[in-house]
């Protein structure tokens, strides 16, 4: 079993940057693909990024590219995410989802454990 809390959401202006993490319990951790969902209100969920089990391969959603970066320390079984020049349209819950087959794609239902989000807002 595996356990995630997200933390580092928050509100922040339009422009900044902004920095959530993902802590993880259980030691397999480091063998599975990690990423990044959020759901804005009214909106369905929407992949962000992901990870493969040991960084080396990222995905990423068109509309964060070349302004989010996901990175993983498995020594410290944490996922991050790094979100630069943000966007009010950026503003959702954001959710830490692992995958034990070790897939990092788009698909929601490809992983089988979920944190329990986090809130960021941007500000215009």
């Amino acid at each position: 079993q595996v356990q995630l809390v997200e933390s580092g959401g928050g509100l922040v202006q339009a422009g900044n940057s902004l920095r959530v993490s993902c802590v993880a319990s259980g030691r397999t951790f480091s063998t599975y693909g990690v990423a990044w969902f959020r759901q804005a209100p009214g909106k369905e969920r929407e992949f962000v990024a992901a990870t493969s089990w040991s960084g080396a391969s990222t995905n990423y959603a068109d509309s964060v590219k070349g302004r989010f970066t996901i990175s993983r320390d498995n020594a410290k079984n944490t996922v991050v995410l790094q979100m630069n020049s943000l966007k009010p349209e950026d503003t959702a819950i954001y959710y830490c989802a692992a995958s034990s087959e070790g897939f990092y794609n788009d698909y929601a239902g490809t992983y089988n454990y979920w944190g329990q989000g986090t809130q960021v807002t941007v500000s215009s």
